[in-house]
């Protein structure tokens, strides 16, 4: 037998087949590291096929009717040059967020596919790829277990509550989020084996990014903390060094004063993302709650959010807040849960300082989307667990691993035999149910007829519903207006729905009382100033131009851009189905914003698509006497 020749380099595939034809042998390191090398790269194609086998189809959905107009398809400053959209993304609050890299990413989209919904849905899938395949390979660095590494990976990949994020254009946010704050965990365990000032610049860098794609990872130094406890040990007699990795340990409070840096961006991030939810729509369409709702509804959150993870079913784009109807069990139970969960994680943080740092992680990361700080109008929401279900991910993995036996009677390790089988079929349970979810997501009508299937007194979803009816032209869209109205007294969107399908009918009063009871309800500026403009349209009708002329004053006083809004659809609607009524309507709309010849154009239309049209006629014929009486008041 020939003696094991050590070579002076690290030798690939072809250079080991070669050397083992020659005779010569590697030492067992060498080959251990070139198979790991192979499992690595076999383990990223096989997430990567299995990601796009589930999502792959999404690139042919078009946008939908929540979230994607106002992010994309309706925003005008996302379509305009880069240069332009860079400086208002910087300075931008628009839709109540400042996340300056996120409306990049969408101008670049639209830069490149346009307002083709599949370009922006293959972004979103190889940025979830990207967040994938780079977790991985983060834990496998740190742990060196590349079996349990690929399971939390897969978890990651094709857990049903991540469709909802993967699936949505609007929720770019939540995927450069992560991305960055994975980029951010990775440059941070290159620093801590060699601290240095230049390194330290690098994890602040892509801190900045993490936060200007999406504010709510404001908790990343508190993630960085719970990364030094577990897996780096870099705390001070709390932990045990890692020996993959050669960071050196700090008393805690070294480490706190480490990440101030990083708090003080954070804390930065927090001032400008409330700043820019002082716009009026901090509490959206359901006003301030009490904090002792929020505090409930935080607790069964928690919760519901921990119970989805492990039994993914009626998962919905949008859960309403339960307003204070919450039981003492349905507060209590969940309570007693975590608090369970909290205390027997404390006593195993010897054995298994995984499971701190995996509840901890789950814990902070939902803690500033949790409803605390209430925006909108959602209780809870998938999206949410985007970040915060790799926490439990870790723990289900290694604690699985270590729970049971590493060997059996014949010596094999019984681990590897039930965690291959287990792991399979959970792997595929997991994949049948988010194949189904993916599903939901090919429109809106079927997006929406889902949630109101798969929950009770949904205002959003009826409003959406009847929203994409009333673009279909549909007539049944009045009544699911009217279920949201009749569902909330508190939403102003609903029953100025409901007033505007009234006042289409004709029944003028009906609409005014609809109205009155819209803008009881507090709605902000937008859609202020669409009620008033109906109102100035109703009280023409009526003859009331005292009445009118207030209201249409009003609109314009609210918001002039979203009369001009309104009026430009109109316009571009009639041009393609054009009505003697909707012009004649428009008229009105447009005597309303003072713009006079435009108005009398518009009534000039409708009497040659109808000369008998005896309204247009009354309303052309008192715009003419209003002129003239106002050029003789004019006149010296």
């Amino acid at each position: 037998m020939r003696a094991t020749q050590q070579l002076p380099y690290k030798p690939h595939s072809v250079q080991l087949r070669l050397a083992q034809k020659r005779g010569k042998r590697f030492p067992r390191a060498e080959r251990r590291r070139t198979r790991q090398r192979w499992q690595l790269v076999a383990t990223c194609t096989v997430l990567s096929l299995a990601m796009f086998a589930l999502y792959g189809r999404v690139t042919s959905y078009p946008f939908i009717n929540h979230g994607d107009p106002s992010y994309v398809t309706e925003n005008p400053y996302i379509r305009s040059g880069l240069t332009q959209v860079a400086w208002w993304a910087v300075k931008a609050t628009y839709a109540s967020i400042w996340h300056p890299v996120t409306w990049l990413s969408h101008a670049f989209d639209s830069r490149v596919y346009g307002l083709s919904a599949g370009g922006h849905h293959f972004t979103n899938l190889m940025i979830h790829e990207l967040n994938v395949l780079l977790f991985f390979l983060l834990i496998w660095r740190a742990t060196r277990a590349i079996a349990a590494s690929a399971m939390i990976a897969a978890f990651f990949a094709l857990h049903p509550m991540n469709v909802e994020t993967v699936s949505w254009v609007a929720q770019r946010k939540s995927l450069l989020g992560t991305l960055f704050v994975l980029l951010v965990l990775g440059a941070y365990g290159w620093y801590v084996q060699n601290p240095s000032w230049r390194r330290f610049l690098v994890v602040a860098l892509l801190s900045v990014m993490a936060l200007a794609s999406n504010p709510v990872v404001v908790i990343l130094p508190f993630l960085l903390f719970l990364l030094d406890y577990w897996p780096l040990g870099r705390i001070k007699s709390w932990t045990t060094p890692n020996p993959e990795l050669t960071a050196s340990q700090l008393p805690w409070y070294r480490l706190a004063i480490e990440k101030a840096p990083l708090l003080l961006l954070s804390i930065g991030s927090a001032v400008i993302a409330m700043v820019a939810l002082r716009d009026g729509r901090l509490f959206g369409r359901l006003g301030a709650l009490p904090m002792s709702w929020r505090l409930e509804n935080a607790v069964y959150s928690y919760a519901m959010y921990l119970a989805k993870i492990f039994w993914p079913v009626r998962l919905a784009l949008e859960y309403p807040h339960p307003l204070g109807s919450l039981t003492v069990a349905k507060v209590g139970f969940p309570l007693l849960v975590l608090a369970g969960i909290s205390v027997f994680v404390w006593k195993q943080r010897h054995k298994s300082p995984y499971a701190v740092t995996g509840w901890l992680w789950f814990l902070f990361s939902l803690a500033p989307i949790i409803g605390i700080v209430q925006v909108g109008t959602q209780g809870m929401a998938d999206r949410y667990v985007y970040l915060a279900a790799l926490g439990i991910f870790l723990i289900v993995v290694f604690g699985t691993r270590d729970f049971i036996p590493p060997r059996s009677l014949t010596g094999r390790p019984l681990y590897n035999r039930i965690a291959a089988v287990g792991s399979i079929v959970l792997v595929v349970a997991l994949s049948v149910v988010s194949f189904r979810q993916v599903r939901y997501w090919r429109n809106s009508f079927s997006l929406w007829q889902h949630t109101l299937d798969t929950t009770e007194k949904n205002v959003v979803a009826y409003d959406s519903m009847a929203e994409v009816l009333l673009a279909n032209g549909s007539l049944d869209a009045i009544r699911y207006f009217q279920a949201a109205a009749k569902i909330a007294s508190w939403d102003p969107e609903s029953h100025a729905a409901v007033a505007a399908g009234i006042h289409d009918r004709g029944e003028l009063r009906q609409a005014i009382n609809e109205y009155e009871i819209a803008m009881r309800a507090n709605p902000d500026a937008k859609l202020r100033a669409r009620i008033y403009a109906d109102l100035g349209v109703i009280y023409r009708q009526l003859g009331n131009y005292d009445k009118a002329r207030e209201n249409s004053r009003l609109a314009l006083a609210a918001d002039p851009e979203e009369v001009e809004d309104f009026i430009r659809k109109l316009s571009s609607s009639l041009a393609h189905r054009p009505t003697a009524f909707g012009y004649w309507l428009l008229g009105l709309r447009l005597e309303g914003a003072n713009q006079i010849p435009q108005a009398r154009a518009a009534y000039d239309q409708a009497l040659q698509l109808n000369p008998q049209f005896s309204a247009a006629m009354r309303s052309l014929a008192l715009l003419y006497m209003r002129t003239e009486t106002a050029n003789a008041v004019g006149q010296p």
